[in-house]
């Protein structure tokens, strides 16, 4: 681009510093003004059902199942009522993989537009706690004045009672978030139950509750600025071509306050001194409400910057300025650096292509996997420390362990057979069913006879049916004497 078709001011001078730390490197606390407008209407409705999921989400059951759950401690994971192990790791990492790229595709085309609409930290952020902190503390100039005043009988019930209400609420969303962990059965144990006889789950609670009432009632924006990775990979992600909240600044500079054009209008008509209104000014006023509203206190006037969120505060602020002055709307608008300065609207970049179809390669292969993912997963190895053993009529046997998961919800009647060789197998134990979402631990005895024995290692092939279908086939090795290093090893 071209220095003289950028017709931004001090376009570099935001760089110098950040809007929440002052020159001595104290926190500067925001104060936004309280948004309204079309946009910030539908990110409400957006923000109603995403908490309505989040609320209800441990309570919903596909199949008697959770909907979702997240059991880092035992190590169970049911997403959309289906269970995964560890045993799926393969299966885990291609969805990793997959979601990975799906936000890098989506936000080098759209942005963060997931941070201004569907971000938990913007929605309990924006949604939730700052519109109590509005009907508390009233909006920005109120905010501001009550801030600056002294500790009287109006700030102190004031500030008691947002903050009361603020770790409340805390404590509620920590509720529900252990719910998605350990499961809404166990939380309501440790709840109904005295506390003494769950002190790790009521630890867990309060731990939970001061994290989240710390984020929301003080570091707040700086989640984003600071701690959140996502944001942080912002500057490898965007292009020009990528669609972010953007100022206009061909139609919008240079900036003209309304009283500048007025003493201007009051003197001659630009018709009669031969200008052009686009160069003596633009459609910014430089009223600064787009920068009052900012929860990020950005001026976003500046170009595309990492702290912005996307919430579009500013664009329904800089919309109700140009309806009053009679300009169309826009001037802050979704759009790209490149739609702006060289009006060249391009989404189906090359890059945006090679994401799309790694993504594609990936749920592929994600989904395939998630087809041939049986029921059961068994493993078979011979027990640790054990020979063979020589029998009667010159046969031999082995000793093997086996595990077996149930991947459902529902007991599975088991099977094992000895395909190959045509030899005899004896469980040790009752191993014919599987509890739901349990494991199954047993013992089997392998008999061959000598003839059917090759040379240093026997290979055994094992059928598994699960209720009467086939649904695995394992292998394990069998030893004997014929091989010199059975004593060393240990399959």
């Amino acid at each position: 681009m071209s220095p003289d078709k950028d017709r931004r001011i001090d376009q570099d001078s935001f760089r110098d510093h950040l809007a929440t730390v002052d020159e001595e490197g104290k926190r500067n606390w925001i104060f936004p003004k309280k948004p309204s407008g079309r946009y910030y209407k539908a990110r409400n409705v957006v923000a109603v059902l995403l908490l309505l999921f989040f609320f209800s989400g441990p309570f919903i059951t596909i199949n008697g199942q959770p909907l979702l759950l997240l059991n880092i401690l035992e190590r169970k994971f049911v997403i959309f009522g289906m269970a995964f192990w560890p045993q799926d790791l393969g299966l885990l990492v291609f969805g990793a993989l997959s979601l990975i790229v799906f936000i890098v595709l989506f936000t080098a085309v759209f942005g963060r537009l997931w941070c201004g609409w569907a971000c938990p930290q913007t929605i309990f952020m924006e949604m939730v706690f700052r519109r109590i902190e509005y009907w508390i503390e009233g909006d920005r100039a109120q905010q501001i004045r009550l801030n600056r005043s002294k500790w009287d009988w109006n700030k102190t019930w004031r500030k008691t009672l947002k903050h009361g209400v603020f770790f409340g609420i805390a404590f509620l969303i920590s509720n529900l978030f252990l719910a998605y962990i350990i499961g809404k059965d166990q939380l309501f144990t440790i709840i109904t139950d005295p506390p003494s006889q769950h002190l790790a789950g009521l630890a867990s609670i309060t731990i939970f509750s001061g994290v989240f009432y710390g984020v929301f009632a003080f570091l707040r924006e700086q989640v984003c600025h600071f701690i959140c990775p996502y944001g942080r990979m912002q500057s490898v992600l965007l292009d020009n071509n990528s669609i972010n909240v953007m100022y206009d600044y061909q139609r919008g500079e240079p900036r003209t306050k309304v009283s500048q054009r007025d003493d201007l209008g009051r003197k001659a008509t630009l018709e009669d001194l031969g200008i052009s209104p686009a160069t003596l000014y633009g459609d910014c006023i430089d009223c600064h409400q787009c920068v009052r509203v900012c929860p990020m206190g950005i001026d976003i006037r500046n170009g595309t910057q990492l702290e912005c969120i996307h919430c579009t505060a500013c664009m329904d602020a800089c919309d109700d300025v140009m309806d009053k002055i009679d300009r169309p709307r826009g001037l802050i608008r979704y759009s790209s650096e490149n739609a702006i300065s060289e009006e060249k609207e391009k989404i189906l970049t090359p890059r945006v292509a090679g994401y799309s179809g790694i993504l594609a390669v990936l749920l592929i292969t994600f989904f395939s996997l998630l087809g041939m993912r049986a029921d059961t997963e068994t493993s078979i190895l011979r027990q640790p420390g054990t020979l063979y053993q020589t029998l009667p009529d010159n046969r031999y046997s082995n000793i093997y362990e086996i595990k077996i998961i149930n991947k459902t919800f529902d007991t599975i009647s088991y099977d094992l057979r000895l395909q190959s060789p045509d030899g005899e197998l004896t469980p040790l134990g009752n191993i014919s069913e599987v509890p739901p979402q349990g494991i199954t631990k047993g013992r089997l005895l392998v008999k061959l006879p000598a003839e059917l024995l090759t040379g240093a290692k026997t290979e055994l092939i094992f059928e598994v049916y699960a209720n009467g279908e086939h649904v695995e086939t394992i292998t394990s090795g069998f030893i004997s004497p014929n091989n010199p290093n059975s004593n060393a090893r240990n399959e």
